[in-house]
C-alpha cells in the first residue's frame, strides 16, 4: 500500500499563534502514525514562489494522511494557526513504480 504524504509550505507571521497550533497538531500526527522526512533546513527555490518552511510529513497510508487532515484533533489545531500565516498544504499519494 502506497504511503501518503502532505507536502507543506509556509510563511509564519504570527510566530506565537504558530508555536500554538505546533504543540496542537502533534496529537492528530501522533494518532495517525506521522513521520516528518522534512521539517525546515536547507532549501533552495530555482523555480515558483518560495515560502518561509517546508515540510513533508509521511504517513502508513494515503487514508492516513486524509484522516488525520479531517480529524477532529487537527482540525482543533488547525482552528488555532488561522491569523499565523499563510499555508500551501497537499495530500499525496505515494508513488511505488518502477524508478529510473
Amino acid at each position: 500500500m502506497p504511503k501518503g504524504y502532505w507536502i507543506v509550505r509556509v510563511d509564519v507571521t504570527d510566530q506565537e499563534r504558530y508555536s500554538a497550533y505546533l504543540a496542537a497538531n502533534i496529537e492528530a500526527l501522533s494518532k495517525y502514525g506521522a513521520e516528518f522526512r522534512v521539517r525546515g533546513g536547507k532549501a533552495e527555490h530555482p523555480e515558483g514562489a518560495p515560502r518561509g518552511r517546508n515540510a513533508v510529513v509521511e504517513f502508513p497510508s494515503y487514508e492516513a494522511a486524509v484522516e488525520c487532515y479531517r480529524s477532529t484533533e487537527y482540525q482543533r489545531a488547525l482552528l488555532l494557526r488561522q491569523g499565523a500565516g499563510v499555508m500551501d498544504l497537499s495530500i499525496i499519494e505515494g508513488y511505488e513504480g518502477k524508478q529510473p
